[in-house]
């Protein structure tokens, strides 16, 4: 982090800055900034008043990544598309209603509008034809562009809590498109009622550690006193053991990167129970609270995966030495498929099909949680539905290829027949034609058959 005192006074002169974080409520731009026209790589204005940019901002000629979230912008300012090497831009949570025709880089990579007031986007998004990742939830969007069809490198897209009405078959059919998320639109608002499973009070639950946190809320250790089980009697439901000590997701915020929190509790309600799913107990609906009550992870579990990097874009990182067997990516995989398989049985996607949202223990024992970007698929057609299963297998395709190149990052043998039918099930998942991807439930079935295979 830099101070604008510091860009002022000359001090930062001698530096060849690659990256400037400036965040102190600026209502004008530095044009100080300029100074490192030839090596600033990365801006970041976030968390200031801005509203529009100069017309020199074109001389920023070496800069790949540009942050501007929560200012003040109504629009995109066009002088961006100016900028040779600009490929990454993040504009969350400004004012933005106007996307006007080709004011983008046209080499965007990643691009985040989130929580703005779009209504329309202009027909030049076609012409990225390097985009990865879009994230537009929380917008007043109606319609896509038909030329996003030709964004036939776009991997990730989160169109979320925006106005559609349609999902366009041509979306669905894009060859990379792995993750997905559309939930509150009104093309996925089945006005179903969770009334019969189970609810917990506030006042039953003590919040303890805090044990993590994401996108759409907190999730805390608690403690649960159930004073009265009246509420889960009348509902005709009974909790098969007393839960004291659990794990308690509190929602914030109205809207997130992925959607809104109330869809995240709606779809994680209807997916039901799965083995490989983390457990879900009872609901809080309360005027200020709104959150689930889950099985708490016993502690020698730990995430298989990290995040993308703003290097990797869409694909999961590993920490340093990250070692798991093949067998126990047979064992982590057909699991996944079973719950996978599941979830698209109850009329769920997931949306986050990643290693990161992936608990293992040292036994290859698997849960999946994190239904932050899940959507609704009871209103679509069962065609469109398959197609929503043919995406996710894409992302599934993908997390098997991560954990394989993970192997041969270590030094481990690819020769094995292990290794080999692994990498063929991974490749038949990224069919760039979705019709010819395997479903999930044939997916476990392969799976199965392999680890039956390694045990004899």
């Amino acid at each position: 982090m830099h101070t604008l005192a510091q860009l002022t006074s000359g001090e930062l002169n001698d530096t060849q800055l690659k990256r400037i974080q400036i965040a102190e409520q600026l209502t004008e731009f530095p044009l100080e900034v300029l100074a490192f026209a030839d090596t600033l790589e990365v801006l970041d204005l976030s968390n200031n008043r801005l509203s529009c940019l100069p017309d020199e901002f074109a001389q920023l000629s070496e800069l790949k990544i540009l942050f501007l979230s929560f200012n003040c912008f109504t629009e995109v300012p066009a002088i961006i598309a100016q900028c040779p090497k600009l490929e990454m831009i993040g504009f969350k949570a400004n004012q933005i209603n106007t996307v006007a025709e080709n004011c983008l880089p046209i080499d965007t990579r990643w691009l985040i509008l989130t929580d703005n007031k779009i209504s329309q986007l202009p027909s030049s998004i076609g012409d990225l034809h390097r985009l990865k990742k879009c994230a537009l939830a929380g917008n007043k969007i109606n319609a896509l562009p038909a030329t996003m069809a030709n964004c036939k490198e776009l991997e990730l897209l989160r169109i979320s809590a925006n106005n559609l009405s349609v999902i366009p078959d041509w979306l669905l059919s894009l060859p990379n498109l792995a993750w997905l998320a559309f939930s509150g639109n009104p093309v996925t608002d089945s006005h179903v009622s969770h009334d019969t499973f189970p609810y917990a009070q506030m006042t039953e639950l003590q919040l303890g550690e805090q044990l993590g946190q994401g996108a759409s809320g907190v999730i805390y250790q608690a403690n649960w006193q159930q004073t009265t089980q009246q509420q889960v009697i009348e509902n005709k439901k009974s909790i098969d053991k007393e839960y004291s000590s659990v794990a308690v997701k509190m929602f914030r915020g109205d809207v997130t990167s992925d959607g809104y929190p109330k869809d995240e509790l709606h779809c994680c309600l209807s997916a039901g129970h799965h083995p490989n799913l983390i457990k879900v107990l009872a609901q809080i609906s309360e005027p200020d609270h709104l959150g689930l009550v889950m099985e708490l992870i016993p502690a020698y579990f730990y995430n298989l995966g990290l995040p993308p990097s703003l290097v990797t874009c869409t694909r999961d990182t590993f920490s340093d030495g990250m070692d798991i067997s093949l067998e126990h990516i047979v064992k982590v995989m057909r699991s996944m498929a079973a719950a996978l398989s599941h979830l698209h049985q109850n009329k769920v996607s997931h949306g986050d099909i990643y290693a990161h949202n992936t608990m293992i223990d040292i036994e290859g024992n698997m849960l999946f949680g994190d239904f932050g970007a899940a959507t609704d698929l009871s209103l679509l057609s069962s065609r469109q539905a398959n197609m929503m299963q043919s995406i996710e297998v894409r992302a599934f395709g993908n997390m098997l290829d991560d954990l394989l190149s993970q192997q041969i990052e270590l030094g481990k043998s690819s020769a094995s027949d292990c290794f080999k039918a692994l990498s063929v099930l991974s490749q038949q998942c990224l069919e760039h034609n979705s019709v010819l991807r395997p479903r999930f439930d044939q997916i476990y079935q392969q799976l199965k058959a392999l680890e039956e295979s390694l045990s004899q």
